[in-house]
């Protein structure tokens, strides 16, 4: 647990941090040193799978894949900015980050979390456009546009996650330099800032608002219209694909949103960091291993694309 925190003018300013990692229990460090192993070469595999299939095969070139290549894209660099590492601590005796890695370790999963949120609403805004406006979808849908969402959620991303880092930059941190986490987490390292932190949570509620909520409402909201057009189909066979598909959707993106809301929106004296812990490894290790098996397992084009690659290097 964090050391009693001291007056700034007494204290030290910090060098390093300590992570605790997942549990300090001793004896479940190797059966979660092979958990994490396991999930992290599934994410690995999945990912750059996608990536590289939808890179190769040129009828993939569509609006959908192109978001699913960036989602996959995100990933695999978000589960890799702390994953690698988490391994690592758990054959370690002591888990140590230095201050301006855990500074550059928090700015880039801000950056990458709120990339995904931004994925997610383009990849849900595009499914109801071609399901609910399939004769408009080349008008509303063309490169530039896609193009366009893309950038401008790597832009919030930035926005947000400089928002977070540069309030992160300005606090002092004393004696305390244990973080409850695996990773760098806002919320942790919050609390053993020996200054005040009010500014950082009310960012912490205006950016999650504006990057988890606001997502959110337009994900659902789309994916709300989805299931109306797939329950006026005739088809049974159609009305069964389309509820399976939209289901494993909205079953990935409310895992990825409700562990996310639930670890940053909680009110401050109910809030347990174990309990956060346990939800950050939701939207953290679960959902990019889950995202490339939940888009493209039923998904015939992705099979027909991985045939024909495996086709071409037999020769």
């Amino acid at each position: 647990m964090p050391q009693s925190r001291m007056d700034p003018g007494n204290g030290s300013f910090l060098t390093e941090f300590i992570l605790v990692g997942i549990t300090d229990h001793p004896d479940s460090q190797i059966p979660l040193f092979f958990l994490f192993l396991a999930m992290y070469i599934i994410t690995v595999q999945g990912n750059l799978g996608l990536i590289t299939l939808i890179g190769l095969n040129s009828h993939l070139h569509t609006p959908m894949y192109f978001f699913l290549f960036n989602l996959s894209f995100i990933d695999l660099c978000y589960s890799s900015i702390f994953t690698p590492k988490m391994l690592i601590n758990f054959l370690s005796e002591k888990n140590i980050i230095s201050y301006q890695g855990c500074m550059a370790q928090l700015f880039f999963v801000c950056f990458f979390a709120i990339s995904e949120c931004y994925v997610l609403t383009s990849m849900a805004y595009d499914r109801y456009m071609a399901i609910c406006n399939p004769l408009l979808y080349s008008i509303a849908m063309p490169p530039k546009v896609c193009c366009n969402l893309m950038l401008s959620s790597y832009l919030m991303a930035f926005s947000g996650a400089m928002a977070h880092t540069g309030c992160m930059l300005r606090l002092t941190f004393c004696d305390a330099n244990t973080i409850n986490n695996y990773f760098c987490d806002i919320l942790p390292v919050l609390q053993l800032s020996c200054t005040s932190t009010y500014v950082n949570e009310l960012v912490v509620f205006i950016v999650g608002s504006i990057n988890i909520l606001v997502p959110s409402l337009i994900i659902f909201t789309s994916y709300g219209f989805i299931l109306s057009s797939i329950l006026q189909m005739n088809s049974t066979e159609g009305r069964s694909k389309g509820f399976g598909n939209c289901s494993a959707h909205i079953m990935a993106v409310s895992l990825f949103f409700g562990s996310s809301a639930f670890a940053y929106f909680q009110p401050s004296s109910a809030r347990s960091i174990n309990d956060g812990k346990i939800s950050s490894v939701f939207y953290t290790n679960v959902v990019p291993m889950m995202n490339p098996l939940v888009y493209s397992l039923r998904n015939k084009d992705v099979k027909l694309a991985l045939r024909k690659t495996l086709s071409r290097r037999k020769f």
